[in-house]
């Protein structure tokens, strides 16, 4: 009986060992499902869009390519907004800051007013805005030498006019915008010194940059004029010139993006300013802690800035051509073509 007695006390103190054990072993598991450190910490991006918005195959679009390649690449926490006016700009840039994002990135140059007043509120938040300087020690100011893409469009342009008459539509006549029809025509003028260049904006505010049906108008006049060939500088309008081109059967030349496709074999080429390279290596530079502020350049010569491989209108250029192209690169690098830049006195 005493040995039963014992034998039953022994057990029972197994069973509370047991017991015990066990549910020392639960509360572990659930310590463990909590989020880990890094989930807790995951670097948060905001990202202000032009007045444009998404759609535009553009700009951007070029810069929402960017901040979802790190969302999904970096593992970052991205918001994306889109101001539907100038006047929203500074009131969304300052929620974005103060919903605690540890990067507002902001897109085009007449965001920069507004930052220089939200950037110094926020000491702890880095900024990032494209094509503008602002100065300050939490922004990093991504600009692209546009005029030397649109020195290589152009002289592409030179080369293939049959008319010697070839245009431009920028969205409006400004510094910046100019930098790439002057440029344009530069281009244009070494590869055929008899050619003639027209331009024609097309209009005097930023809706100028989504009014596809003004753009139309402006290239089917300019190619009824004997225009063969036309590049756009200006945002989601851009398609408008591309629904021209395919009516009247003449040239196009894109911007910005690789819009190629968008009239197969009439788009010669299209200017590509790499916004998704440059919204992509500012997002990783907060990721790696290696954020550069200041002004950071992109051009030829570092792959910021380049053209389209010519995909359906390869075989219509020709080698020549093409070999052609690659010198006056080679060129505009190694400083022998000195590409005009109209803002380099007004910076």
């Amino acid at each position: 009986m005493k040995k039963s007695r014992k034998f039953l006390g022994l057990l029972l103190i197994g069973f509370v060992l047991f017991t015990l054990t066990a549910c020392g072993t639960q509360a572990s598991n659930t310590t463990q499902a909590k989020p880990s450190a890094s989930a807790q910490s995951k670097v948060k991006v905001g990202l202000l869009t032009g007045v444009g918005g998404l759609g535009d195959k553009s700009f951007n679009d070029l810069a929402n390519d960017g901040a979802k390649k790190a969302e999904s690449e970096l593992g970052v926490q991205l918001k994306v907004v889109e101001p539907p006016d100038l006047a929203s700009e500074e009131s969304m840039m300052r929620d974005l800051a103060k919903a605690g994002n540890d990067l507002v990135i902001v897109v085009g140059f007449d965001m920069a007013e507004p930052l220089k007043k939200v950037a110094p509120e926020f000491p702890n938040t880095k900024f990032a805005i494209i094509d503008a300087e602002v100065p300050g020690s939490n922004i990093s100011s991504l600009v692209f030498n546009e005029h030397e893409g649109s020195f290589l469009v152009g002289a592409l342009a030179g080369m293939m006019t049959k008319t010697n008459k070839v245009g431009a539509i920028p969205a409006m006549d400004i510094p910046f915008l100019n930098r790439f029809t002057v440029a344009y025509a530069q281009g244009a003028k070494y590869t055929n010194p008899n050619v003639q260049v027209v331009v024609q904006p097309i209009g005097s505010d930023f809706s100028s940059f989504n009014d596809p049906a003004k753009a139309k108008s402006i290239a089917l006049t300019m190619y009824n004029q004997g225009v063969d060939i036309i590049y756009h500088a200006a945002g989601g309008s851009g398609s408008g010139l591309f629904e021209a081109a395919k009516e009247t059967k003449k040239y196009a030349i894109g911007c910005n993006s690789d819009q190629d496709y968008m009239a197969q074999g009439l788009v010669l080429t299209s200017m590509m300013k790499r916004v998704d390279v440059a919204v992509y290596d500012s997002i990783k530079g907060i990721v790696d802690k290696n954020f550069k502020t200041g002004t950071n350049t992109y051009g030829v010569a570092n792959g910021g800035i380049g053209i389209t491989d010519m995909k359906y209108t390869k075989d219509l250029i020709g080698a020549d051509k093409l070999k052609k192209l690659d010198d006056i690169k080679k060129g505009i690098i190694d400083g022998t073509i000195k590409v005009t830049d109209v803002t380099a006195t007004t910076k």
